[in-house]
């Protein structure tokens, strides 16, 4: 249980990077330019991890780092991009909320791993959290940004749960590179034709992006696909539902305020969702339901331990009396 709690922590890592990266990218990081923005971000955190793993790819690889990349990082980060240029916050975490769901569903055609009653239950309740936290319910739907938000998500489900298919026989920091490269380089040749020049860099969004490439994707990634290798797609993906209460926490922080009610209950049931999710959750309910088991046993058996009889030997001897 020890090695399981630890691999959950090292995979909340990237969800907590990524609630920041909301925060970052509104702030300091140039408007206009999402497939640049996704470039940007891919190929400088893909090259440094290369740098450090100093592996190519080889054979099947090759196409497989194609794929990964465009699904979970080039596609992925442009249409976050997008999503979050046409939606509220709310409304754009709100729907990337369901993720979880949308990965076990997957996990189950792609790869055969069955989701558990446990975690089923703790992704509803985190969708009822974030709801809680996150959706007013007055604000309009962008048909586009919708689009958008459900196609990142659905897309990104499915490279997570290819990766946990495929990464079995690589080194995790050499297979993230690969991707992160293959996405940035999927997206940098749309960029130059549908946005033109790049957008110009001040100090601040200089900062961002490296903030945004070294932590929110290079030691993110790394820190999700081991989570992916070490723990059912289930749990991981519950444990994405950090990400927007990051992003509460942070605003709130930021803005100077303190969390409504309403915001402080939706957030203790995300929290709640992601632990039912664990494995952790699930031995510690087999143990409760085998106790249970074992002391009603003990107690219906033919003689307790005092030897006396048991309560099913005391209603045959009634039923034989009557």
């Amino acid at each position: 249980m020890e090695a399981t709690v630890r691999w959950t922590l090292v995979t909340a890592i990237a969800p907590v990077a990524w609630g920041t990266n909301y925060f970052v990218t509104h702030e300091y990081l140039p408007t206009g330019h999402p497939l640049y923005g996704a470039a940007i971000r891919a190929l400088p955190a893909g090259v440094l991890l290369l740098a450090l793993c100093r592996r190519m790819p080889h054979g099947a690889w090759w196409w497989k780092s194609l794929i990964l990349g465009t699904l979970n990082m080039g596609s992925f980060f442009a249409l976050v991009y997008l999503a979050a240029q046409l939606l509220p916050t709310s409304i754009a975490s709100t729907i990337m909320a369901a993720s979880p769901l949308v990965l076990m569903l997957l996990a189950l055609a792609v790869i055969a791993e069955r989701p558990r009653g446990l975690p089923l239950l703790g992704g509803g309740i985190g969708i009822v959290g974030v709801c809680l936290m996150l959706f007013t319910g007055t604000v309009g739907l962008n048909a586009l940004g919708v689009l958008a938000s459900v196609t990142a998500m659905v897309t990104s489900s499915l490279g997570h749960v290819l990766a946990k298919r495929w990464s079995a026989e690589v080194d995790v920091l050499a297979s993230t590179s690969w991707q992160l490269v293959a996405g940035g380089l999927v997206v940098l040749p749309l960029a130059v034709v549908r946005e033109g020049e790049p957008p110009s860099l001040d100090a601040g969004a200089v900062l961002g992006f490296a903030y945004v490439t070294v932590v929110a994707t290079a030691v993110a990634f790394v820190a999700w696909f081991t989570g992916l290798r070490h723990l059912p797609a289930a749990a991981v993906g519950l444990v994405g539902l950090l990400n927007p209460v990051t992003g509460v926490l942070l605003g709130t922080v930021v803005a100077g305020e303190a969390l409504t009610p309403r915001q402080t209950c939706g957030l203790l049931l995300v929290l709640l969702g992601i632990v039912l999710g664990q494995p952790a959750a699930a031995t510690a309910a087999a143990r409760i339901r085998s106790r249970v088991t074992g002391a009603d046993s003990r107690r219906d058996g033919p003689a307790d331990r005092t030897g006396r009889p048991g309560r099913r030997e005391t209603d045959r001897a009634a039923r034989r009396g009557r």
